[in-house]
């Protein structure tokens, strides 16, 4: 597997991660067998950085990372996020919070959990606006000298917070949506700013929710509990819509000899050594693919044609639901 730096000076990872999100949440109903094996397969296959966060499930996903890797912690470059906060009687509604005090508390839910005394990556899952972000950072930064924390990151972060962030102490990565139908880095000034003071952007969602696979061709297609029932692009005439511009992808991948799903993977990757795609699969079919991904090769040609075909701005529909888009770009 090959490996790619987060951040300016900072750690080696390899060059893609694994989202753990599905395998507990919002995708439909999880098995825990299933989960355990793609996990197994990922170490197999030399994807050792994985990305979970104390919001899924809420904390089981954490506690499942936490069961497979005892007694092998060390394998794993693990990262976990803190920041949403969901209500243990109805998890379906949430708040957000960055305050020091909170910061502590979560970190040490998030290492039990995880059976662990430390975290290689701690971001702050979404930016509290309601707490300056020299608060926050602040706090994360004890816990880097306390030896809990050893990197830290941002998610959702803008340009003018990872300015004032990188004041306060090093930032090894901005979490964001980044993906073919997910420009928004490139839009709004962010991967700007991860270059300008030296972040990786970590590329959560980079196959478009598995819709850029070309997998889902109809919104039956999803489970009774996925959440991409009500995701704004996934209905009605946006779907329909961005079914359009995934056929067109599918050609190009024909083309080229891969599947569509790897060639979003592939332009992801194509797009800078210091992005890191973090595909999410509860299956090891899709992981062996998704890491099979990494041998496909785009010439500047082809980038630009896979470009035309899908631009900026292009995909149909809010990527969440309206009362979620607001903890965006904090």
């Amino acid at each position: 597997m090959k490996t790619r730096t987060l951040g300016r000076n900072g750690p080696q990872v390899s060059a893609q991660g694994l989202g753990c999100m599905g395998m507990s949440e919002f995708y439909g109903r999880g098995d825990d067998a299933q989960n355990v094996a793609t996990l197994e397969r990922a170490l197999e296959r030399g994807i050792t950085f994985w990305d979970t966060s104390d919001a899924y499930g809420p904390h089981t996903n954490e506690a499942l990372i936490g069961r497979v890797l005892q007694g092998r912690r060390e394998a794993v470059f693990l990262a976990t996020k803190f920041g949403i906060v969901r209500d243990p009687d109805d998890p379906s509604r949430r708040g957000i919070s960055g305050r020091p005090e909170y910061v502590r508390t979560a970190v040490e839910g998030s290492l039990r959990r995880l059976k662990t005394d430390h975290i290689d990556l701690y971001y702050q899952h979404r930016v509290d606006r309601e707490v300056p972000i020299e608060e926050t950072v602040g706090a994360m930064a004890r816990l880097v000298e306390e030896g809990k924390v050893r990197y830290l990151g941002l998610s959702e972060a803008s340009a003018a917070t990872i300015a004032r962030a990188v004041k306060v102490h090093p930032i090894a990565a901005l979490q964001s949506e980044y993906s073919l139908w997910t420009r928004d880095p490139e839009t709004t000034g962010t991967l700007a700013a991860c270059r300008e003071h030296g972040l990786a952007l970590v590329a959560y969602s980079p196959l478009g929710r598995g819709f850029l696979t070309g997998a889902i061709t109809r919104p039956e297609d999803f489970a009774e509990d996925d959440y991409r029932r009500h995701n704004p692009r996934f209905m009605g005439e946006n779907f329909t819509r961005n079914l359009a511009l995934v056929d067109k992808v599918k050609g190009i991948a024909a083309d080229k000899g891969c599947t569509a799903g790897q060639l979003a993977l592939a332009w992801v990757l194509a797009k800078g050594d210091d992005i890191v795609p973090i595909p999410g699969t509860k299956r090891v079919p899709y992981l062996d693919e998704n890491v099979d991904a990494m041998d496909v090769v785009l010439s500047p040609d082809e980038i630009a044609q896979i470009d035309a075909v899908f631009p900026p701005d292009a995909a149909a529909g809010d990527r969440y639901q309206a009362v979620m888009m607001g903890t965006i770009n904090g």
